[in-house]
């Protein structure tokens, strides 16, 4: 059976009243709810992880680097300056698959740029919580070959 992690960055668990006309009104439960069923019906183990700490994430990262196939993040604001998981998905050894609710291109100039994109086989950006959807169909085609 295919397992993937999929990992939220920091303030991701305030999805639904952070920001909507940004993030949209789906919350975090929402979005893991539409992982697993999509995951379910492709015969996965969805594994969905959040934390605001840099170091948890990293963590994570380590714990199921060896009973996973791939996957999905969103680093959140870490995408921009979080070297420690930079390096930690760059050793991670699965296809990763980044993903943002918004167009990181169309926002302040500082958010252009992800650090962590550059270990990841691509990023998915601007579809509100279907990039998530979006990110799992990539990581799928990726394992498929």
């Amino acid at each position: 059976m295919t397992s993937v992690l999929v990992v939220h960055g920091p303030n991701l668990g305030t999805l639904g009243r952070r920001e909507p006309e940004i993030y949209g009104t789906t919350t975090l439960a929402e979005i893991d709810l539409a992982l697993t069923d999509l995951g379910d019906s492709w015969g996965w183990h969805v594994i969905s992880f959040h934390s605001n700490s840099e170091g948890a994430i990293i963590d994570a990262l380590e714990e199921h680097t060896s009973s996973v196939d791939g996957l999905i993040i969103n680093p959140g604001s870490l995408s921009h300056y979080g070297l420690s998981l930079r390096d930690a998905l760059a050793a991670f050894g699965h296809p990763i698959v980044e993903v943002h609710l918004s167009n990181i291109h169309a926002r302040e100039e500082w958010r252009r740029r992800s650090v962590t994109a550059e270990v990841a086989r691509g990023i998915i950006s601007g579809f509100g919580w279907r990039s998530y959807l979006l990110g799992m169909q990539a990581l799928r085609d990726i394992l498929q070959g």
